[in-house]
């Protein structure tokens, strides 16, 4: 094994830490007797070589020797090696994306394209791997020959032959899997694919392996689901339920990369969750129905021959995957990842169920009222660990779909009197971002609470404390009852950072709290750490409008520190604007930041002055300088400041009207929306405004609040169409795959409210 290895000048090429000379080593610890060595070199392949996905000139150099590694039945844990070269080759670059690539991404690129063309060509040992003894290698070897291999049409026939007599539950899933993934990157197939998968689904003799089906069925061909998919999954999660020695199959071991556990960084670009496929003129897509089914015994055409294979076959003795001989705890990313997914499985007898019903929801896409009814049926579950996965999945679905969630968030409340603390954290995780959503959970959310005070405040050794969960969400509702928690953060010894936030969300109802924020306003010691202290007592302050805090901000203002100054004058500042006429003994100090034009607190500064005395005369000079910084950002903001004065500030106008064609958006936004302020003349602001709408979903918020501001928006009008369309939309304006942030629900659920209030005329003057 491994000959030639120490002629290949690995010290000539480079992983994500440096030159690729520990490639050798890393290579011989995948074939070591010793687990933890194998883990060690595992994660280091995934952690460097593999980094992240990225293909290097030495993992290219890798891909012959993981295959020795493959086909060697001494070598343990062949399986994850599998993984690692279906990671390694299964990259797809689509034409968007080559037509995307700069000069700078040419070489990684090639790699990819080189990367998937070696792998590829040695893709045919993976049709002996899908009855090898090793049951990890069979749970592995099926995705590998559904994204690596040229003859789509052979990998099915294979696929399907195996299934009758494949022993464990775990690798009968990955071989329906597989079949789904290969009708997803050869759309030709789909139809064919889906007619066995409609029958799996009927016929199959585990309701597991019917539920399997059903997943897969519903993303390669979802028209082939039955009219009532939610009663049908929920029967086959109650049969899974009562029949658990049955389904447990391959879960004694879910700590391993793949489809029962969490696969290592890499591995999930071939994985079920990948929903990209290739067009239907995709190479090897065109030819696939003419090809002959070489090796397999099965016709690929006889679906219902395959899936009544499947249902009459004797059951054979559930035979678990433990392709791991023994768990071990070691210090690696790879090794701390499958212990989370060990630990996270434990006592559950199917861990693959929670993959299965993500995939099915996946698949469901914008079925939103089936998929709400689906966990609504989860969170009434006995099984705890299911309706883990449902509050998990329930946080997916309102972050990225518009419905009616009512029931679903009252269920989701339910869980957090539920004695396992993941569940009830979980659910206070998911109610956390619903913000005005989590209402039909308020009195949940308000008992978890007045339990006691533990979990009202969260402490980490290297940073700020922060607010617990339920706290946040309580806070968010505007609930009163979020209070005392609040009260008791304040006369912590360090505030948490996110109790400013909770205040404003809180409004009228945190009043009771200006007294202890004024106080521990005035206790900060304006040092190098002063605006980490004092942020978030400002912004409670700011949010409550509590002028008579404005002596103990005025301190702050005067003696912010050189360290992070410019910030933290900008929050007091800002305090002391939205004090109004409450903060006059602040003009003084304000009108000596004025002669610092052109810089951000002397914008801010001008604000502020506007607000508490109305010094147009004074203000407009600083903030006109402001208008022709270098720096965008100050640009943007005495943009807005221009805004404020309203028809004072009109002189501007074409200086506004400009940057209208300005190359940065929210520059051109801020100034479209100042532009009908000092003018209030509103169409050239619409058309600019209309088309940053069409250019960014991020900037819709801010166009729909001027929008609303101008008032009626006529039937004719050219917003009119424009918000009926955001209005009927199912998915968010900013839902993202792969990522999201913790404010986009209530920011979508903002803009929406806007749109109402925009096309039934709250406002004054008219958008024509």
């Amino acid at each position: 094994m491994f000959s030639g290895i120490d002629e290949v000048d690995w010290a000539s090429m480079e992983h994500a830490y440096g030159p690729a000379d520990d490639v050798p080593h890393l290579l011989r610890g995948l074939a070591s007797d010793d687990p933890a060595e194998r883990e060690a070199a595992l994660d280091g392949m995934y952690g460097a070589v593999h980094h992240q996905g990225d293909v290097y000139a030495c993992t290219l150099a890798c891909i012959p020797y993981l295959f020795e590694l493959v086909v060697d039945p001494g070598v343990q844990d062949r399986g994850s090696v599998v993984e690692l070269l279906t990671s390694i080759g299964g990259f797809d670059l689509d034409e968007d994306d080559e037509a995307e690539i700069d000069e700078d991404e040419i070489e990684g690129a090639a790699n990819y394209a080189m990367a998937a063309a070696a792998v590829t060509a040695g893709a045919d040992v993976f049709f002996e791997l899908v009855a090898d003894e090793d049951p990890g290698v069979r749970l592995a070897a099926p995705l590998a020959l559904a994204t690596l291999h040229r003859h789509p049409v052979r990998v099915l026939a294979l696929l399907r032959e195996r299934l009758p007599v494949e022993p464990a539950e775990e690798v009968r899933l990955a071989l329906v899997e597989a079949a789904g993934r290969v009708a997803l990157r050869h759309r030709p197939l789909a139809e064919r694919v889906g007619r066995w998968l409609g029958r799996l689904a009927e016929r199959a003799d585990s309701p597991g392996l019917r539920l399997a089906a059903l997943a897969q069925l519903a993303r390669c061909s979802p028209d082939g689901l039955p009219g009532d998919v939610v009663p049908v999954v929920s029967g086959l999660l109650r049969e899974m339920r009562a029949a658990p020695d049955r389904e447990a199959g391959a879960g004694q071991d879910a700590g391993r990369g793949g489809s029962a556990g969490t696969a290592p960084a890499g591995v999930r670009g071939a994985r079920a969750e990948d929903s990209e496929a290739p067009d239907d003129g995709a190479p090897g897509a065109e030819a696939v129905d003419a090809e002959p089914p070489q090796g397999a015994g099965v016709e690929p055409a006889d679906a219902d021959a395959v899936a009544a294979e499947v249902v009459e076959a004797p059951a054979a003795e559930a035979e678990p995957v433990t392709h791991r001989g023994e768990q071990i705890a070691a210090p690696t990313l790879v090794g701390q990842v499958r212990a989370l997914a060990a630990q996270e499985n434990a006592g559950s007898g199917a861990p693959w169920a929670a993959d299965l019903l993500r995939t099915l929801h996946v698949g469901l896409d914008d079925r939103v009222a089936d998929r709400t009814a689906l966990l609504a049926d989860q969170l009434r579950s006995p099984d705890r660990r299911q309706r883990i996965d449902a509050v998990r999945m329930s946080g997916g679905l309102i972050r990225a779909w518009r419905g009616s969630y009512e029931e679903l968030v009252a269920l989701v409340g339910e869980q957090l009197a539920d004695p396992d603390p993941r569940l009830a954290e979980a659910a206070s995780h998911v109610l956390e971002e619903l913000f005005s959503l989590a209402a039909p959970a308020a009195d949940a959310l308000a008992a978890r609470l007045a339990a006691g005070p533990e979990g009202w405040v969260r402490t980490w050794a290297g940073g700020p404390p922060g607010l617990g969960s339920t706290v946040k969400a309580l806070a968010r509702l505007g609930d009163a009852r979020a209070l005392p928690a609040l009260t008791a953060a304040l006369e912590l010894p360090r505030v948490p950072h996110d109790v400013g936030a909770a205040v404003v969300h809180l409004g009228a109802a945190a009043r009771p709290l200006a007294g202890a924020l004024r106080r521990r306003l005035a206790e900060v010691e304006l040092d190098e750490g002063a605006y980490d202290r004092a942020s978030p007592l400002l912004a409670g302050l700011t949010g409550l409008r509590a002028g008579e805090a404005a002596p103990e901000v005025l301190r702050v203002l005067r003696g912010a520190p050189e360290y992070r100054g410019e910030w933290l004058r900008t929050a007091a500042l800002r305090a002391l604007g939205s004090f109004g006429p409450a903060a006059r003994e602040a003009v003084p100090e304000l009108r000596v930041l004025l002669r610092r034009p052109g810089t951000a607190s002397a914008t801010e500064a001008a604000e502020a002055l506007w607000a508490i005395a109305g010094e147009a005369e004074a203000v407009l000079p600083v903030l006109i300088e402001g208008l022709q910084s270098d720096q965008v950002h100050d640009r943007r903001a005495a943009a807005v400041a221009l805004g404020t004065l309203g028809p004072r500030a009109a002189v501007v106008a074409p200086r506004l009207r400009a940057l209208l064609a300005h190359e940065e958006l929210w520059l051109r936004v801020d100034a479209a929306v100042a532009l009908w302020q000092v003018t209030g003349r509103a169409g050239e602001a619409v058309e600019a405004l209309l088309a940053a709408w069409e250019r960014s979903r991020h900037v819709r918020v801010r166009v729909a609040e001027c929008l609303v501001g101008m008032g009626p928006v006529p039937e004719g009008a050219a917003a009119a169409p424009v918000l009926r369309s955001e209005l009927a939309s199912v998915r968010r304006h900013n839902a993202m795959d792969g990522g999201y942030g913790s404010h986009d629900i209530h920011e979508d659920e903002k803009l929406l409210a806007l749109c109402r209030r925009a096309l039934r005329g709250a406002g004054k003057g008219s958008t024509t």
